[in-house]
């Protein structure tokens, strides 16, 4: 074909390079807690309808111009038990956790924030509020990135070195890009390892995430059923990256929300995960910062290869 198609789809090919992660860790196991609570579709936030996404309302549609009483309070359990519950989980184990915080949501629970900080979890942003991104005009998306970055740096003191939009356009990674700043972009799911991308100037680090071993999946049709479902799909997702990392280190990335497995059903199986990865000798488990910083300092030789994205 003569044309250049702008999409990767050969990768690292048969050969991925080997990450060289601590220790001489096997897997690098990544943990997300997405804190989306007070930052979704709401009237209140001046958003045409309510949030149809991600909760116990299965089939949900969006009312426009009413606020949906049930989601608000399913969003709102996330932020005032599910949050605590995991924060507990993850800090009686002492393993880190990175956030993907909602900009807005994260300004209005300053609590929440300071618990973050306490535990040393890397908070990346996670966009201005949780809304879609792939109508929005090029102008408008980088206006939205921009308020996104100073809302965030006020909640949290500092500013985001990480992105994940989710609900993403396909301008997103260029703009971001070109927003500067960031360490890491996860707006991807194309890989098991970070790899770079390049629009103008130099070359950018993605860390992709994941939606397979994720508790979404709990929401959405044909997914979990019931925790044991999560437990062993997360279970047999880290064997066979373990034993790849013999001879071929990887990373995997857990995707968790405040109000799906911050309830205790389902936070059991979560719970008996993180016991299970840590009955194992080799394993890493960092925050997408540690990660991105890893890969700068040790990975940057990659980058002379780094896919022109668009």
């Amino acid at each position: 074909m003569a044309t250049r198609y702008p999409r990767d789809l050969a990768g690292y090919g048969r050969h991925p390079p080997d990450p060289k992660w601590p220790d001489g860790a096997r897997i690098a196991v990544q943990f997300v807690v997405n804190f989306e609570e007070g930052g979704e579709n709401n009237i209140l936030h001046g958003d045409p309808a309510s949030e149809a996404f991600l909760s116990d309302v299965l089939g949900a549609q969006p009312w426009p111009g009413q606020r949906h009483a049930n989601i608000e309070s399913m969003f709102e359990y996330g932020s005032r038990a599910g949050f605590w519950r995991l924060w507990r989980m993850f800090k009686a184990r002492n393993m880190p956790a990175t956030v993907f915080g909602i900009a807005t949501a994260l300004a209005r629970n300053p609590e929440i924030v300071a618990a973050m900080h306490e535990a040393n979890w890397d908070i990346a942003c996670h966009g201005l509020k949780w809304v879609e991104h792939k109508d929005m005009a090029e102008d408008v998306e980088r206006r939205v990135i921009a308020e996104a970055i100073r809302v965030h740096t006020a909640a949290t003191g500092a500013r985001p070195r990480g992105w994940y939009t989710g609900r993403s356009s396909i301008n997103t990674l260029r703009l971001l890009m070109e927003a500067g700043g960031l360490s890491y972009l996860s707006d991807s799911y194309a890989d098991d390892l970070p790899y770079w991308i390049k629009a103008e100037g130099e070359p950018h680090l993605v860390i992709p995430y994941s939606l397979d071993a994720n508790d979404m999946r709990f929401i959405n049709p044909q997914g979990f059923g019931d925790g044991a479902q999560f437990y062993n799909y997360l279970k047999d997702s880290f064997d066979v990256l373990y034993a790849e990392g013999g001879t071929s280190p990887k990373m995997m990335s857990v995707g968790l929300h405040c109000r799906v497995v911050g309830r205790p059903g389902r936070a059991a199986s979560l719970m008996r995960f993180l016991d299970y990865i840590a009955s194992h000798d080799r394993v890493w488990v960092p925050t997408r910062l540690q990660i991105a910083r890893h890969w700068h300092a040790n990975m940057k030789h990659l980058a002379a290869d780094a896919w022109r994205i668009g």
